[in-house]
């Protein structure tokens, strides 16, 4: 019998094909007889997830409508269903199935893989059939065909099937629960949103819901330092004494002791230089390649996700939904072999350091399913490169040099530090000479204006010194960029209260995964929580009041995402029980149920609630009339219950500045805002100030 390989979707499938002669039909690829499958194979494949959980109503009439009564919605068996649209393909697979008596799992070589398999594998009701596993890091020809020449067991798959079963079912639970019991509540508060509750979701909002509240809870204060301004024989330098303090006559009283003038002569107490170096970049996995790609190009963690997919079924890159950094002396042996061609390919050729692999980046112990994405040994030709897309391109580059900074020298530099003694007090410079660039030379970036380079200083070398007080402001925390939001959900860990949670977070690496975690933000995104602007992200008054909603309670708990994440992975190894873990669930489900209504209660939400219009979300409560609150109109803000008579304004542009809604929510909260760069005066100078509210007016303060 020939046997049959499920891909996940048809361009897999057509990657399969390419290492093999085929023969299409409708909804398959006939592999002809060749070594690897004497007697031919079938390639089908599913359109992604064929199969899914079936809805409420399929189980309980009651279930059909929205009702708190109704609640909780508990099956006692869970069923499936084939997913509207996809029922031709998967008669296909089930007729295929059906004539074979080996089925190999060529799905993605992951969790959600074997998810993906098995649901489709068990829907079609055939059994006793022989399962083998094709686990593979790249769709290259060489490496297809040696998969298919290891086929695995599928012990582990299926291990990994129930982690993503009993994680599927979880999230159905709280999700179907979740979202009515919250939605109904705040309906009876005179809304009409539905709002989405999600297990990791939640947890992901909250997070951005603290950093803006510590935004607008921040309240800027001034900070003194003392610095000098010095004159040597070969340049000009300034230095800093070790100070900083909130109390400007703390600093006037050492100046005072020291019995230091405007105007002095110093001595260059010491001049110590010290070489430092900078190793090369660990290799990519695919969140910090999410982060890196927003960080240079804005690119969305979901975006990236797509171009990187679309250059894996191109045979370009390896594995992207990878959490490795590290890769095994098999591909470091065909990445070093390689290293030329991938100079010439990005125009960058320097001279090799070393062919030796370096633990930093080659350690099999730290490579579990998959290991770094790094390029295949695919070179592509310069037309194939003219074809990709900016962003494909783009992101390609940066894997090969990536991969190609481990050939490198590490990036050196001097770091001197001076001490100038003016009457006893001490300032301290620093000062940074690069001295080979290295790895970094792989990475050209635009030059920014670096600060004036230290001149030639010695000991003892007398100096002419200009002391004075220098005023700064402490800054607020800066809103997430959705890049950072991803190595956000990574390492939550460390904002977690309980030690024991910490740990259980580092280990499992935070919220989500790595295939996950774009398409968490994306969701939250969907359903209207969050925006994105410019690349930062805030909340909307939609997840303001989900936030505000689920406070005190576990959803909104990255500990708690952490601990069940932590069960599901022992459901993966064996070592735990999925029946378990589902009955945990519905035990949470009926705590929600009695907690809910008590927390919405107690936690400072309004009985009455209503969403602005589109486009004019709520900044803060209108600091004149106190009953409306302020919102954006197109050229500046203003009060809603201006038909009732509020006449409070502000300005959308100040001296040429804009100001933003965080700026006014500071201005109206806290009565000012901290100092702010960009004003533009009459006679075109450029000057920073703060906003300071006093009676109903802004006023600039220096």
């Amino acid at each position: 019998m020939k046997p049959v390989i499920v891909a996940e979707k048809p361009s897999q499938a057509k990657a399969y094909a390419e290492a093999f002669k085929t023969k299409k039909h409708d909804g398959y690829i006939e592999i002809l007889p060749e070594p690897i499958f004497p007697e031919g194979a079938l390639i089908t494949w599913g359109i992604g997830h064929l199969v899914e959980l079936r809805e409420p109503k399929s189980y309980d009439p009651k279930w059909r409508k929205w009702s708190l009564e109704s609640l909780p919605i508990l099956p006692e068996r869970f069923a499936f269903q084939i997913a509207k649209g996809k029922a031709q393909q998967f008669a296909v697979i089930k007729r295929l199935i059906g004539g074979t008596d080996t089925v190999i799992n060529a799905c993605d070589v992951d969790r959600e893989g074997s998810n993906i398999f098995y649901s489709i594998y068990r829907q079609t009701g055939h059994q006793n059939k022989t399962v083998r596993r094709l686990w593979i890091n790249s769709l290259e020809k060489d490496e297809v065909r040696r998969g298919f020449l290891n086929l695995q067991d599928n012990a582990r798959d299926l291990l990994l099937y129930e982690e993503a079963k009993a994680r599927q079912i979880s999230d159905w639970l709280i999700g179907m629960n979740g979202s009515r019991l919250y939605s109904l509540l705040l309906q009876q508060k005179g809304l009409r949103e539905v709002f989405a509750i999600g297990r990791v979701q939640t947890p992901t909002l909250r997070l951005i819901y603290q950093r803006e509240k510590e935004i607008e809870s921040f309240v800027a204060e001034p900070f003194f330092e003392i610095e000098g301004r010095f004159t040597a024989r070969h340049g000009d330098y300034t230095g800093k004494v070790k100070l900083k303090t909130k109390d400007r006559k703390e600093a006037e009283e050492l100046i005072r002791e020291h019995g230091i003038g405007t105007s002095e002569t110093g001595t260059v107490a010491s001049v110590k230089t010290e070489e430092k170096r900078i190793p090369p970049p660990m290799l990519h996995s695919l969140s910090t390649l999410q982060a890196a790609a927003n960080r240079k190009w804005k690119a969305s963690p979901q975006t990236v996700l797509s171009v990187m997919q679309t250059l894996y079924e191109k045979k370009l890159v390896t594995y992207p939904r990878t959490d490795s950094q590290h890769i095994t002396p098999a591909e470091f042996s065909y990445l070093a072999a390689a290293a030329e061609k991938f100079q010439q390919l990005i125009s960058e050729p320097f001279e090799i350091h070393s062919k030796n692999p370096k633990k930093r980046f080659v350690d099999s112990s730290k490579v579990a399913e998959h290991y770094a994405i790094i390029p295949t040994k695919k070179i592509p030709t310069e037309k194939a490169l003219a074809a990709l897309s900016p962003l494909e391109r783009k992101l390609y580059e940066e894997i090969v040099r990536t991969a190609l900074a481990m050939f490198h020298t590490d990036y050196k530099y001097a770091e001197t530090k001076v001490v100038t003694d003016v009457k006893g007090l001490l300032f301290h410079t620093t000062g940074r000479t690069e001295l080979n660039k290295g790895w970094k030379s792989l990475f050209p970036v635009k030059e920014k204006q670096d600060e004036k380079p230290l001149p030639p200083l010695h000991e003892s070398e007398q100096v002419t010194a200009e002391t004075g007080i220098k005023e700064g402001m402490t800054s607020p925390p800066k809103p997430f960029t959705e890049g950072q939001l991803i190595s956000l959900m990574k390492t939550c860990g460390k904002y977690a209260d309980d030690p024991e949670d910490t740990e259980i977070l580092k280990e499992i690496e935070g919220l989500g995964t790595e295939a996950t975690r774009s398409g968490i933000i994306e969701t939250i995104k969907r359903h209207q929580y969050i925006e994105v602007k410019k690349n930062i992200v805030s909340l909307t008054d939609k997840g303001r009041i989900l936030c505000r909603a689920v406070e005190g309670n576990l959803l909104a708990s990255p500990s708690m995402t952490a601990k069940w994440e932590a069960y599901l992975k022992r459901i993966g190894r064996g070592e735990a029980s999925a029946d378990v873990f589902l009955d945990n669930t519905g035990k949470f489900i009926r705590k929600l149920l009695d907690e809910v209504p008590v927390q919405l209660q107690t936690n400072g939400l309004p009985d009455k609630i209503s969403l602005p219009s589109p486009g004019q979300e709520k900044i803060a409560a209108c600091p004149s009339c106190g009953k409306g609150s302020i919102i954006s109109f197109k050229n500046f803000y203003g009060c809603s219950e201006y038909k009732n008579g509020c006449k409070q304004t502000f300005p959308a542009v100040l001296l040429k500045k804009r100001l933003t809604a965080n700026q006014i929510r500071l201005l109206c909260t806290k009565g000012q805002t901290p100092i702010l760069k960009g004003f533009v005066s009459k006679n075109g100078k450029k000057f920073s100030a703060k906003l300071v509210l006093e009676n109903d007016k802004i006023k600039l303060e220096f």
